[in-house]
């Protein structure tokens, strides 16, 4: 594996960087260094912002400075809790598939050579990492989609998909939190709201945990969406 490379953000940010490719472990490393350093709890620094291959840390250099800080990450980074497995924490997302939730299914099954119930077995069947957050706020990029549903974009990106919509890009699936522009394959939609400004918490995810995504029925779907207007879902979450 590459070593950690620290480059400066402007004068009150600093980026670890591990690597230039989208891969596991690339990313475990970058959120166990999170990790190792929310634990630590250094006064100065702000805010941790993890991608799929590094760690943007925002610090206050009146309280921290560069030197220190950079001491503080190689530490970490060469100690077991800079190496430490991470705790699991996966979110169980209901999925309505195909029918309108998902008008690209059918296409994507046509062409993947399976049936309907195929690609909702495969696309459910595993738990699929946070690797990031970004586009749009709460939207979670998702690793590790079996290699039989990889696909790429549309040739021309829809105008608007409704929030809450499952999309497939590439080797990659996730979740549309807001009504947006994008060119994903759409496969399904689940009730849950990934973005809620109204809350005291906004994004429901957090980088670093898990979604799980339980198929159920068009009915469910609506049961569901009436129970959460009426604050009465709380979605399943596990710790392992």
């Amino acid at each position: 594996m590459p070593d950690m490379k620290l480059l400066p953000a402007g004068d009150r940010a600093l980026v670890a960087e591990f690597g230039d490719t989208i891969d596991p472990e690339v990313n475990r490393r970058v959120h166990c260094l999170a990790a190792a350093l929310l634990e630590q709890k250094q006064p100065g620094i702000l805010e941790l912002v993890p991608t799929f291959r590094s760690l943007l840390i925002h610090y206050d250099p009146s309280l921290l400075s560069w030197e220190r800080l950079c001491r503080i990450l190689k530490k970490l980074e060469s100690s077991d809790g800079g190496k430490a497995q991470e705790r699991k924490i996966i979110r169980k997302i209901p999925c309505c598939y195909g029918s309108h939730f998902g008008p690209d299914l059918p296409a994507l099954a046509q062409e993947k050579g399976l049936t309907r119930d195929e690609i909702v077995a495969l696309h459910s069947g595993k738990d699929y990492k946070i690797y990031m957050l970004g586009f749009l706020p709460g939207f979670v990029y998702l690793g590790e989609l079996d290699k039989r549903l990889e696909a790429g974009r549309l040739p021309a990106p829809r105008l608007k998909i409704p929030k809450g919509s499952v999309g497939i890009g590439g080797s990659q699936t996730g979740v549309y939190p807001l009504d947006s522009p994008g060119g994903w394959r759409l496969i399904g939609a689940t009730p849950l709201d990934f973005y809620d400004a109204g809350r005291d918490e906004p994004v429901m995810c957090h980088a670093g945990e898990y979604i799980r995504f339980c198929p159920i029925t068009s009915s469910e779907y609506y049961d569901i969406r009436q129970m959460i207007l009426k604050g009465k879902y709380q979605p399943e979450i596990l710790s392992l």
